[in-house]
């Protein structure tokens, strides 16, 4: 893995663990063994930069993923379970979602910095997106699929913030009880 690829793959676990204001640049140096130097050739604005860099990553990791599952489903209504699943799997085998949630950098950055706000409002919006279409397909109307994308990208991010806060898989097993509803 090349120095910035690095730096922005351990910066985005750091940054979802601990918080982006917690982390400080030493630490991300330090954990990928790279001068500032390193980092500033990199991102010459520095932590914000790289923030931003970080959340990009997200957006496509998170992407390539949400995608796969909903070509793999007939149905919105059964991707949207295979995707309830994963996450609910991840965190009882491996105690954490990291890599698949960020809204604690977005409740900690996107009324700070209107460059991070815009990276993590097209994070959310690309998300929706991938919803919508799979919706339009299954014969929803535009106006509904894009309404019943946005509930579903709120539950499922908002379930996974519970789970996290609350140690358990329980929010997330509700939802994957009670979203299926909305398919009707």
């Amino acid at each position: 893995m090349d120095t910035k690829s690095l730096m922005i793959h351990t910066a985005t676990a750091l940054f979802q663990q601990k918080g982006y204001k917690t982390v400080g640049l030493n630490e991300i140096l330090k954990a990928c063994n790279v001068t500032k130097g390193a980092l500033y050739h990199h991102f010459p604005n520095g932590k914000e930069e790289l923030l931003i860099a970080c959340l990009n990553g997200l957006k496509e990791t998170i992407t390539a993923e949400i995608e796969t599952i909903i070509r793999g489903h007939k149905s919105t209504k059964e991707a949207t379970q295979a995707i309830l699943d994963k996450l609910i799997y991840n965190l009882e085998t491996e105690g954490t979602i990291t890599g698949y949630t960020f809204s604690s950098i977005v409740s900690e950055m996107a009324t700070v910095s209107e460059p991070v706000r815009r990276a993590c409002s097209a994070l959310y919006e690309n998300i929706q997106h991938i919803y919508a279409a799979k919706l339009v397909t299954d014969g929803f109307s535009s106006e509904s699929a894009s309404d019943l994308a946005l509930m579903l990208t709120a539950s499922i991010e908002g379930a996974m913030m519970l789970c996290l806060t609350q140690k358990s898989t329980d929010p997330l097993k509700t939802i994957a009880k009670r979203l299926p509803h909305l398919f009707e």
